[in-house]
């Protein structure tokens, strides 16, 4: 039997491999005690969070009680959480860009102004006939259907067929002919308080933005009459804008003014903009379920140097 010794120092196949298996089991028992760590830290996050989802709900709902359907004695402490928080006046102008705006932004706003005060008389200009899909006559219509339900009377409409302000994403409508049209409007009607778009468009629509800067160049060059006041309804991030009162501590905490819907008179809201039935589509009709603006709107008053510092940045 001839036996061969091998140098002192020399490693055998065999001791590599035994090397090379004990490695691997200890990086494999690292990663399964790694993976196992992960998995408790993961499991642990959701439940605090789940924990947290339902802490906020229950917070919404229980705010959201207090404030459209608490008994008068709480009425009496809840201070500035109050269903409707915007100024007391007789009569408002609320300025859109196309039929179903009155009811698919402005809702809550005409309805709250008309529950704060029965008396209040809200006008509504629409600046062009929604004839993008050549449904103009039809939008008209519905258009007055609408601001029936919103309790809105027929005679106190006007709503524009102007060449130069025509329903069209790809046209710009000119911020000095809007300013004109809203300032003889103001003045005609005796305007106190006149409410659109801020500079977002709540969608970024072109024309709802044009009369923003409409209205905010007629405040800068202080045309409007000194007791006229101007809100803009703000615009909210897509996760706002899709959950519906859940956005309520948000937007009470981070607006100056608001109107906060009864479950009644977002239905009422609702029906209103289901008047607009050529604009019923599929999308609109989970707008109508989801969207904030169905029982939520927050206004503010245009910040010269908050609105116009980005636009400056942008065109620099």
């Amino acid at each position: 039997m001839n036996l061969t010794l091998l140098p002192a120092g020399t490693t055998t196949f065999s001791s590599l491999l035994t090397n090379f298996t004990v490695s691997s089991v200890i990086a494999g028992d690292y990663a399964k005690i790694l993976y196992e760590h992960l998995v408790n830290y993961l499991r642990s996050a959701l439940d605090h969070l789940v924990i947290l989802l339902l802490i906020y709900t229950l917070g919404c709902l229980v705010s959201y009680w207090l404030i459209c359907y608490s008994r008068r004695w709480w009425r009496r402490f809840r201070g500035p959480f109050r269903a409707t928080k915007l100024p007391a006046v007789k009569r408002t102008l609320i300025v859109t860009a196309h039929p179903d705006d009155e009811s698919m932004f402005f809702s809550p706003t005409i309805l709250g102004l008309k529950e704060q005060d029965p008396k209040c008389r809200i006008f509504v200009l629409c600046l062009s006939n929604g004839n993008f899909d050549k449904k103009g006559r039809e939008r008209r219509r519905e258009l007055w259907n609408a601001c029936e339900v919103l309790s809105i009377d027929q005679s106190d409409v006007t709503l524009l067929n102007a060449t130069h302000l025509q329903d069209d994403p790809n046209t710009e409508w000119k911020v000095e002919i809007i300013a004109q049209i809203v300032l003889k409007h103001i003045e005609a009607l005796d305007i106190e308080l006149v409410i659109t778009f801020d500079k977002d468009g709540i969608s970024h629509h072109p024309n709802h933005c044009a009369i923003f800067y409409a209205v905010a160049s007629l405040c800068f060059s202080s045309m409007l009459p000194k007791e006229c006041k101007v809100l803009t309804l703000e615009s909210v991030n897509v996760l706002r804008k899709y959950i519906s009162l859940f956005d309520l501590p948000i937007s009470l905490l981070m607006s100056s003014n608001w109107s906060i819907l009864s479950w009644a008179n977002r239905r009422h809201a609702q029906r209103a903009m289901c008047e607009h039935k050529s604009q019923l589509l599929w999308f609109r009709r989970l707008y109508i379920i989801f969207s904030r603006y169905m029982i939520i709107n927050s206004l503010r008053e245009i910040d010269f140097e908050f609105d116009f510092e980005f636009d400056v940045l942008e065109n620099s």
